[in-house]
């Protein structure tokens, strides 16, 4: 099964947006999706598609999502520390938690943090909910987060010292 985690990539829709153009001889419909594609270990990627059907949208944003694809570093299926991002209107707040808590978070986050692998982890979405700012700020919260390597590294110390042991 870990195997196939590998070269399978997970796929989340996260939401469909149905819209309208007017023009001179009427309406014409279209579909916005919004889908983010990730490893399940550390890989994670957002992607948009427009089209006139909502499958070519969706597969056009689940390829879109699979080029713009970040790595991430996960500590055993949370992250390192509490974080805060903001994107636009949009705010999210994350912190690290237990094993056997699992994901409280709202729909769009919850599927990033589907996608990516995180398993254990509490966050607060504050201000706007749009879907598109809540998986930018999720994103953004998630490449700013430092590990304890990298921290003892600016200190010019090591991991051990950081921790007192």
């Amino acid at each position: 099964m870990v195997e196939n985690k590998e070269h399978q990539l997970i796929e989340k829709l996260i939401s469909v947006n149905r819209v309208t153009k007017v023009v001179k001889g009427g309406r014409i419909m279209g579909f916005a999706a919004l889908t983010v594609v990730g490893d399940g270990d550390g890989g994670i990627g957002m992607g948009k598609g427009k089209s006139k059907e909502v499958p070519v949208a969706v597969q056009k944003a689940v390829k879109e999502a699979s080029k713009s694809m970040v790595k991430v570093s996960l500590n055993n299926g949370t992250i390192h520390h509490i974080i805060t991002a903001k994107h636009g209107a949009t705010t999210v707040y994350m912190q690290p938690a237990k094993e056997g808590t699992g994901i409280i978070a709202g729909g769009a986050m919850r599927a990033v943090f589907d996608a990516i692998g995180i398993r254990n982890i509490t966050c607060k979405v504050h201000g706007s909910t749009n879907p598109y700012n809540v998986v930018r700020a999720t994103l953004k919260a998630l490449q700013a987060i430092s590990t304890p390597s990298e921290i003892a590294a600016k200190r010019g110390k090591t991991v051990a010292e950081i921790f007192g042991e």
